[in-house]
């Protein structure tokens, strides 16, 4: 596993190589956490996770909100399995996860895990 930090103004991209579950989100989080409080924009590149579990999933749509900051947040790079679970999140409970920002070609699951 590994993290990369990079800053442009008001905007940061945290990009993760490795899984994102219980074990590595403490990492993810101190990442988000270190970031200077000016940062309005962020951006989770996950292009190098191939799993993610509900905890991964609870804390890319709990974090900002938990720690109280108005931080637009971005994922992009999501593999086929993160999707599904994105995607079955989202249809067991639509109202807790934002389906109308998912871009428009991850709104079918991928036909197989």
């Amino acid at each position: 596993m590994s993290i990369t930090t990079t800053l442009d103004g008001t905007s940061a991209r945290i990009a993760w190589r490795g899984d994102v579950d219980f074990d590595t989100v403490p990492v993810l989080r101190a990442a988000a956490d270190a970031l200077p409080a000016d940062v309005a924009d962020l951006l989770w590149d996950l292009k190098d996770a191939p799993f993610m579990d509900v905890t991964g999933l609870h804390f890319l749509f709990a974090h900002a909100q938990a720690r109280g900051r108005s931080r637009r947040t971005t994922v992009t790079g999501l593999r086929q399995q993160p999707l599904r679970l994105l995607l079955l999140a989202v249809d067991l409970d639509p109202a807790a996860f934002d389906s109308p920002g998912l871009p428009p070609e991850s709104r079918s699951a991928p036909d197989s895990c």
